[in-house]
């Protein structure tokens, strides 16, 4: 794969000033974001409408494990302090401090610190369609899915442009020097270190099964579903079900059910409705039961991820 090792000019006439360095963050009044600071804990987390509803983080855990969990689209990050360790295609890796993390869409993933030092990262969540924006201006045509074959890269060079785009996108108040900075930097990293997508297998009977059990829990997401009923909808065993779909998604179902609850609650959550009808509305038993496990999935409350979506 192609590497570089000299940084690469800003897409504007200026590079990137100066007080856009990692450890520098002044989040801008602009934004709506929360701040939590328990021990060593704390939590920036905000949604940019006018960069195709962008969210961003930034964030220090040193407590708190994520969940296994997948994103609809790409989750792209730095890290700046620590090392965090985390599961994903059925291996656990390590990233330390100054490395670059990516996560492909549909990928299942935990994270949680290395030591009790925690770490400190910025992340973003482009949506695929943003990804394929940068491909094609990388290729100067239409382009599939760009997929990243490694899921902790070592890169100096990218790594202190992404962060240099991710304090500037919380601090501009240029939405044109956004939208430059988003598309160019995300461009130069597919350039850098995307590989072409690996070939499908042709669907099995199993892979049918599974999509189709998929598409039934997604269709009946606030109903108490047993497992006895979906392996009876594609015709197999509890047991045999449960493998296969652990194999095949890296969820068992419940936890696949759970993931498409909170990932529904975000979108009501952004549309302004009170977080304990967001919680009836997606099959939660109560708002409790919504804050547990939209915290375990994505890090931030649903408060605060309300606060950052206004």
């Amino acid at each position: 794969m192609e590497q570089h090792n000299h940084p690469q000019p800003s897409p504007h006439h200026e590079q990137v000033p100066a007080q856009y360095v990692p450890g520098d963050f002044v989040a801008a009044d602009r934004h709506d974001h929360l701040e939590r600071g328990a021990a060593r804990e704390q939590v920036t987390f905000w949604r940019d409408t006018a960069l195709s509803n962008l969210e961003l983080l930034r964030a220090t855990f040193t407590r708190h494990t994520f969940s296994p969990h997948i994103h609809e689209g790409y989750a792209i990050g730095v890290i700046d302090k620590g090392s965090e360790r985390f599961k994903y295609r059925k291996e656990t890796h390590v990233a330390p401090q100054g490395s670059v993390v990516v996560i492909n869409p549909g990928e299942m993933h935990t994270g949680e610190a290395l030591s009790q030092q925690g770490w400190s990262y910025r992340m973003l969540y482009p949506e695929i369609a943003l990804l394929q924006r940068a491909a094609a201006e990388v290729t100067q045509k239409p382009h599939g899915i760009p997929f990243f074959p490694v899921p902790v890269i070592h890169d100096p060079t990218m790594a202190q442009l992404l962060s240099q785009m991710h304090a500037a996108l919380a601090t501009s108040p240029s939405r044109l020097e956004r939208e430059s900075l988003l598309i160019w930097t995300l461009a130069y990293f597919v350039r850098r270190h995307a590989d072409t997508p690996p070939i499908e297998l042709a669907a099995t009977s199993e892979r049918a099964h599974i999509l189709r059990v998929r598409a039934y829990l997604e269709e009946h997401t606030t109903e108490n579903i047993s497992l006895n009923q979906l392996a009876a909808l594609v015709n197999l065993s509890p047991f045999y079900l449960l493998r296969v779909f652990r194999e095949t998604v890296g969820l068992p179902p419940h936890s696949y059910l759970t993931q498409i609850r909170v990932s529904r609650a975000k979108h009501l959550i952004s549309a302004s409705m009170p977080l304990a009808e967001v919680a009836a509305a997606v099959g939660f038993t109560d708002q409790s039961h919504l804050n547990r496990h939209f915290k375990a999935l994505t890090g931030v409350t649903p408060g605060q991820y309300a606060h950052g979506s206004k």
